[in-house]
């Protein structure tokens, strides 16, 4: 095995056609979480009450609320970037939901529960999580990447570049590509 000095945020061209999945993760999580955010201040809920307000079928409060709208707007943002910066925020976001769940699973019926998160806000946050980093991982990662893949042939150059010395001739660009 050879360690390879391949960054794999460089890699992406940025009309590539996996864009296309990381933006779509990333606005449609957005999306969700700023309108239960809003739901959420619309309703008028106290900043830190844990009194069991739900909406949306999820228990929350205005922290949690304000936090939702932020962490949206920050999808939202990496929606209109794309690319591997819509990816990489998708999976960081992912691994945070995913912490963000065990930590509150541990601080139910705690005073420490200041998000007022109760077993359907865990799942959620669960579901969440795995959701955001099958959207950034998508097409980045697998044992079974196509050879054009960018992320591949990043991991790959010797490889790749064999690949393109043996097919080179007989490759015709894609069209609109010269």
């Amino acid at each position: 095995m050879h360690p390879v000095n391949a960054r794999l945020d460089e890699h992406l061209p940025a009309d590539h056609k996996l864009s296309k999945v990381y933006r779509v993760g990333a606005g449609l999580t957005g999306l969700l979480l700023v309108v239960f955010g809003i739901l959420g201040l619309v309703d008028r809920i106290g900043f830190f009450d844990t009194g069991g307000d739900t909406v949306l079928a999820l228990n929350t409060n205005g922290a949690l609320s304000v936090l939702s709208i932020c962490i949206g707007a920050l999808l939202c943002i990496g929606m209109v970037i794309g690319g591997t910066f819509a990816s990489t925020l998708n999976i960081v976001l992912g691994l945070l939901f995913i912490a963000s769940g065990f930590v509150n699973l541990a601080l139910l019926d705690t005073e420490l529960n200041f998000l007022a998160f109760k077993i359907p806000n865990v799942l959620f946050s669960f579901v969440v999580g795995v959701m955001l980093m099958w959207f950034g991982m998508y097409g980045r990662v697998g044992s079974a990447l196509p050879h054009d893949n960018p992320y591949w042939r990043a991991r790959h150059p010797e490889q790749a570049a064999r690949e393109d010395r043996a097919y080179g001739a007989y490759r015709r660009p894609a069209p609109g590509r010269p």
